[in-house]
C-alpha cells in the first residue's frame, strides 16, 4: 500500500532513448539547451537551402537554351525579341539578362551587375548564420564546460571528501564542448557546400554577362548602321 505512489512516480519517469537524451541535457546545463536551438536552426536552413539550390539548379537547365537564343537576338540588334524571350524562360541568367535589355538605355553594366548581385544575394540567405553557429557552437560550448567546472569547484570547496565527485562533475561538463563542437561540424559542411555553389554560380553569371555585352556591341552597332 506504501509502495503505490513510488511505483506511479517510477512509472511516469520517462524511459529508453528519450530518458538518456533528457539525461544529457539536465547534465550539460543551460548550454545545451542553447546548442540544440542552434542544431535545429541549422537544420532548417540546410533543408531549406537544398530546396532553394535544387530549384535554381533545375531553372538554370531548363532556360539554359533560352541563354544562347538571347545572346544570338542580341547580336542581331533585335533587342525587343530578346528581352521578350528572356522574361518568359525560367533560370537566373534570364532573369538578369531580361533586367540589362530593359534598362539598356540607362546603364547596361550597372543593371546587370544589380541584377547579378540581388540572385546571387538570395542564394546566400541564410548563410550568414549558419556561419554564425560555426563561430558560437564551440564558444557554448567552452562556456556550458566552464561553468560546470565552476560548480564542481564549488562543490569542492564544500569540503566533499570523495574526488569522484569532483571529476565526475568535469566529465560531465565537457559533454556541452563536445556538443558544441558536433554542431560546428554538422554546420560546417553544408555551409561550404553552399559557398562553392553560390561561388560556381557567381562564376556562371560572370560569364553569361561578359558574353552578353560583347553581343551587345554587336548589336548595337548593327542597329545604327
Amino acid at each position: 500500500m506504501f509502495h503505490y505512489p513510488l511505483l506511479l512516480a517510477t512509472a511516469a519517469e520517462p524511459t529508453g532513448a528519450f530518458a538518456a537524451v533528457q539525461n544529457v541535457f539536465d547534465r550539460g546545463g543551460f548550454a545545451m539547451w542553447l546548442l540544440l536551438v542552434c542544431s535545429l536552426v541549422a537544420v532548417a536552413i540546410t533543408i531549406e537551402r537544398l530546396i532553394v539550390f535544387g530549384r535554381n539548379r533545375r531553372a538554370t537547365a531548363l532556360g539554359g537554351p533560352a541563354v544562347d537564343q538571347v545572346l544570338t537576338l542580341t547580336a542581331a540588334g533585335r533587342f525587343a525579341d530578346a528581352e521578350a524571350l528572356a522574361c518568359q524562360e525560367p533560370g537566373m541568367a534570364c532573369r538578369v539578362l531580361t533586367q540589362g535589355l530593359h534598362h539598356r538605355d540607362l546603364g547596361l553594366h550597372d543593371s546587370l551587375e544589380e541584377a547579378a548581385n540581388a540572385e546571387l544575394d538570395y542564394l546566400r540567405r541564410g548563410l550568414a548564420v549558419l556561419d554564425t553557429i560555426i563561430t558560437l557552437g564551440p564558444l557554448l560550448g567552452i562556456l556550458g564546460t566552464v561553468t560546470g567546472i565552476i560548480r564542481s569547484f564549488h562543490v569542492l570547496g564544500n569540503d566533499v571528501v570523495d574526488p569522484t565527485v569532483v571529476t565526475g562533475g568535469i566529465a560531465e561538463a565537457l559533454l556541452t564542448t563536445a556538443a558544441g563542437l558536433a554542431v560546428a561540424i554538422f554546420a560546417l559542411i553544408p555551409f561550404n557546400f553552399f559557398v562553392a555553389k553560390v561561388r560556381q554560380r557567381a562564376r556562371t553569371l560572370e560569364h553569361t554577362i561578359h558574353q552578353f555585352e560583347m553581343a551587345f556591341g554587336k548589336g548595337k552597332q548593327k542597329a545604327e548602321d
